[in-house]
């Protein structure tokens, strides 16, 4: 997910000029993918050897994060990539400005081995390759009662030992509905009672944090017991705090989905087609999953209890997380950052 804090893949950043030096003869084979390129030398053993001797292709990658590399996509006019791996909320922002062209399932036949909610999460468009969740995290030993809500946030317990993600981060927007869904309000058309209810709840926060590692921080040195935060995060701070756990709660998680694209003028269609299928492999899932770099979509995945524990993973977790409508929440973002600051900014 957005935000890992991973080891890149070293040397993948696209060197400049590649995409046209390469001979004319090799361009036919070559795949360029747009990604993060986190958890490199696993990515390379796991899917990108492989890979390469499946299609007897050649990789090239452009690395960075979700904007700066869908925009230089935008810039190119949706060319220069085949295959593009993006969180949902920036994905919606290239299906809707036109960057992509639809995945057809019929040359993607392992899409119909993973969960529901991965095969088509925007439509036409690319599936999920990973799930993931936002929800509560929470030291044990500091906090006297089990979070089990997330109205919770809002006890009066919990003043000055809550952090919430900043509104940039991918999970920040999603404070905004937590605190509508306090208010009892869309946060559409009613941001003012939302954030009336942050406002409510600002007693409680000590620190707005933007990295993993300064929410690991703050659990570490103890200014913090409680945090909305990502899945992923889980596994580092209970290394650094063992008594910090995972808040069922009864209003369910927000699901945070890592989808892969085709660009609308990719050079290679058909091996970005099969590309998809490749990382869609329920052995290759399983082995992603197994060596700790995502979440597995395939339903044929079987993990062991201290494997899954660091996942989201397992329909009845699956179908009980709430999907967000990332068209409206994009259209609402920068409204939601000036009242965000002034909530947070005084």
């Amino acid at each position: 997910m957005v935000g890992r804090w991973w080891k890149p893949i070293a040397g993948m950043a696209l060197v400049a000029g590649a995409l046209t030096a390469a001979p004319a003869m090799a361009q036919n084979k070559t795949l360029t993918i747009s990604w993060w390129g986190f958890n490199g030398d696993k990515l390379e053993e796991i899917i990108l050897k492989p890979f390469r001797a499946q299609c007897g292709c050649e990789l090239v990658f452009e690395t960075g994060n979700n904007a700066d590399r869908l925009n230089k996509i935008k810039i190119r006019g949706g060319g220069g990539v085949d295959v593009v791996y993006l969180t949902d909320s920036y994905s919606q922002i290239g299906i809707q400005e036109g960057l992509f062209q639809p995945v057809d399932r019929s040359k993607v036949p392992n899409v119909n081995g993973i969960y529901e909610l991965a095969k088509e999460p925007q439509g036409k468009f690319g599936p999920a390759y990973t799930i993931g969740r936002v929800g509560i995290i929470y030291d044990s030993a500091k906090v006297s009662a089990p979070i089990t809500s997330w109205n919770h946030l809002w006890r009066d317990d919990l003043k000055r030992r809550v952090s919430l993600p900043g509104i940039t981060t991918t999970a920040g927007p999603m404070t905004v509905l937590v605190a509508a869904n306090k208010a009892g309000v869309d946060p559409y058309k009613d941001e003012s009672a939302a954030f009336k209810a942050l406002e409510q709840l600002k007693p409680n926060v000590v620190k707005n944090y933007n990295t993993g590692s300064e929410l690991v921080n703050l659990f570490s040195t103890g200014e913090v017991s409680v945090a909305m935060a990502q899945d992923f995060a889980l596994a580092q701070i209970q290394a650094a705090v063992p008594t910090v756990r995972w808040a069922e709660l009864k209003e369910g998680d927000y699901a945070t989905l890592n989808t892969v694209n085709i660009a609308k003028g990719a050079a290679n269609p058909d091996l970005a087609h099969q590309f998809i299928n490749f990382i869609l492999e329920p052995k290759i899932q399983q082995t992603l999953a197994e060596r700790g770099v995502d979440a597995p979509v395939a339903t044929a995945v079987q993990l062991k209890p201290e494997e899954a524990a660091r996942w989201t993973y397992g329909q009845k977790m699956i179908s009980s997380l709430k999907r967000l409508d990332y068209e409206k929440l994009n259209a609402a973002k920068n409204d939601w950052l000036d009242a965000w600051s002034e909530v947070f900014g005084k």
